[in-house]
């Protein structure tokens, strides 16, 4: 596996060894000690996997308590992936990335605590599984708008057309707005 820092530290792209041949592949997605040796926390207690339709933006979410560590990947289809720092003491604060997770790359995106996420589905369908190093609390978690002017994210729209966003998506503050974190979590 190689680990590949991106503009935020902290947040890292996993990209996997892959052995194929005409059966097929065969990868490593986790590995204990390498993730150990790259910063990765290494005890995660919950997998997600979530199936959404082109168009579809799910995000940008957090928990401000129990926050969560989260490797992303994609099984089927292709992401638009994005980490949004939202610790507040971090130089920082405010900023994000974002990564193309697909079938075909086979990479992973590390968002640690501290981090708003959110995807983005390019394909026809995709399909996201994530690993998190805390449990999901729907009392803590909080979102922001996918589309703060203030942030700028870059969402490759597929024609340039409105995602389709659940009902708490709509309705997600501004990150001037938004209930951040109890502690900085700035490490």
């Amino acid at each position: 596996m190689d680990f590949i820092a991106t503009d935020l530290p902290g947040v890292i792209v996993v990209q996997p060894k892959v052995f194929g041949d005409a059966r097929g592949f065969f990868m490593e997605t986790y590995r204990m000690d390498k993730f150990e040796a790259a910063g990765i926390p290494t005890r995660f207690v919950q997998d997600n996997h979530s199936r959404s339709q082109q168009g579809v933006l799910r995000g940008l979410h957090y928990q401000i308590q129990q926050p969560q560590g989260k490797l992303v990947r994609v099984i089927l289809g292709e992401v638009y992936d994005v980490a949004v720092d939202v610790r507040r003491g971090s130089p920082f604060f405010g900023k994000w990335t974002g990564v193309r997770l697909s079938a075909e790359n086979k990479c992973e995106m590390w968002v640690p605590p501290g981090f708003a996420h959110g995807f983005y589905v390019m394909s026809d369908w995709a399909e996201v599984t994530y690993k998190t190093n805390d449990y999901y609390a729907p009392q803590w978690e909080r979102s922001i708008a996918w589309n703060d002017p203030q942030l700028c994210i870059q969402w490759p729209l597929v024609n340039g057309e409105q995602p389709s966003l659940s009902s708490k998506d709509i309705n997600a503050p501004s990150l001037a707005d938004a209930e951040l974190f109890e502690s900085d979590l700035v490490q």
